[in-house]
């Protein structure tokens, strides 16, 4: 009898050891200490993903005379070098606390508004086929509504705390952020980028949302949003032909114009099947298919891998979403709002403009000229990602230390 009293004791000493400090549940120190290894691993999966193909949709890029200065790696080395360089600019992104963020939220997002001015101004924004979106950083360029997208993410969030005891009166609640998204609206409209302006749009509605704003006011603000939309498309007749060519690709007037990005894209994916064609097989990248390295990337990957890679593509968004989300709700339940409110706002980011570009390419939404988040080319996209990343996986951080009894 002593030697099964003496047992069980020992299960009990064992027992109370792997006890949480506070919560008094099993805990694993080394998962409570560290990050979310699931988004940093679905990060690096994506990233390297979307280099191999970055250099296999590019490949071929010298043999057209517009790109016969360019060596056959150009774009490979130069997204490599974009991607080493964010990887450091988040390193020390992640160095800064929530707090720090917090305070600096509405400088930031007046040094992005001030940006977006500034590359409207002749001669100091670059231009691209008729849009004036970058600025020139020595021998790089940076586009400014990629920070702007995550300015305003963390303005939102700061203005829905400071706001937390107005949320049912609509002019003092949503009035002012509305005017600020708007004033970001104009000044991307006059570049024009009107896809950015739709994700800053969304990331802006669902921190309204998140943030508690009333539902009837919430649904009225989507509806004038949504009106608003409608007539920048009714009013504008390149906008409109857009739309013309999404529903009819396979005229001749839309084949060879509008709609030609849409139509080879399908034509990529069609050929892709199942499994793909293989990894450089790719025919429509050998200049059939414009901006096989940015905004059509996904049907570059449908062409090679099939199904299967973009099924795959899907699935890893998701899960990366999914898990973003998680810690802003996990933040939000700590009563850290301005935190949550970011991880979230982050989520939506990712997870819409993930879900408009996957969209254009598979043919069920107009053409936009939005990129795939952390798999494009592109280095201002790749740079603001994954700083925003970073940022969420210290918000993860300072949870865990919450959770553990300690002070972030």
């Amino acid at each position: 009898m002593s030697a099964l009293q003496a047992v069980l004791g020992g299960l009990d000493r064992l027992r109370g050891a792997t006890r949480g400090p506070r919560y008094g549940t099993a805990a694993r120190p080394a998962a409570v200490q560290g990050i979310d290894t699931t988004v940093v691993w679905l990060t690096v999966f994506l990233l390297s993903f979307g280099l191999v193909m970055v250099y296999s949709a590019s490949v071929a890029m010298p043999d057209n005379p517009r790109f016969a200065n360019y060596g056959h790696t150009h774009f490979l080395v130069r997204h490599a070098l974009f991607i080493a360089v964010s990887f450091a600019a988040a390193l020390l992104a992640w160095q800064v606390p929530v707090a720090t963020w917090e305070r600096v939220a509405p400088w930031l997002f007046v040094t992005s508004l001030l940006l977006l001015v500034v590359v409207l101004i002749p001669h100091v924004g670059r231009g691209v086929n008729g849009a004036r979106r970058w600025l020139g950083v020595g021998l790089l360029s940076f586009q400014p509504s990629e920070l702007a997208k995550f300015s305003t993410l963390l303005y939102a969030a700061d203005y829905m705390v400071r706001k937390m005891d107005v949320k049912e009166r609509f002019f003092r609640a949503v009035l002012p952020m509305a005017a600020a998204v708007a004033i970001v609206g104009v000044l991307l409209l006059a570049e024009p980028d009107m896809g950015a302006f739709m994700v800053i749009a969304v990331i802006a509605m669902g921190i309204l949302f998140l943030g508690g704003v009333n539902a009837r006011m919430f649904f009225l603000i989507a509806a004038v949003m949504l009106v608003a939309f409608g007539l920048m498309i009714a009013l504008s007749d390149w906008r409109r032909e857009r739309i013309f060519a999404y529903l009819d690709p396979w005229t001749e007037k839309h084949a060879l114009g509008k709609g030609y990005q849409l139509s080879h894209s399908l034509i990529a994916i069609g050929r892709g099947e199942i499994f793909g064609v293989g990894l450089g097989g790719s025919v429509e990248k050998l200049h059939w298919l414009p901006e096989a390295h940015t905004d059509f990337l996904l049907a570059v990957i449908g062409e090679e891998f099939g199904l299967v890679g973009v099924v795959t593509v899907i699935v890893a968004f998701l899960w990366l979403t999914r898990r973003i989300m998680h810690i802003g709700r996990q933040a939000i339940a700590l009563d850290r709002v301005f935190a949550g409110l970011v991880a979230q706002g982050v989520g939506i980011w990712m997870g819409f403009q993930a879900f408009i570009n996957m969209g254009v390419n598979l043919g069920a939404l107009p053409t936009k000229g939005l990129t795939l988040p952390l798999m494009s080319y592109g280095g201002s996209a790749i740079l603001v990602n994954l700083v925003a990343l970073a940022v969420v996986l210290r918000i993860d951080h300072e949870n865990k230390v919450l959770m553990r009894g300690g002070r972030p």
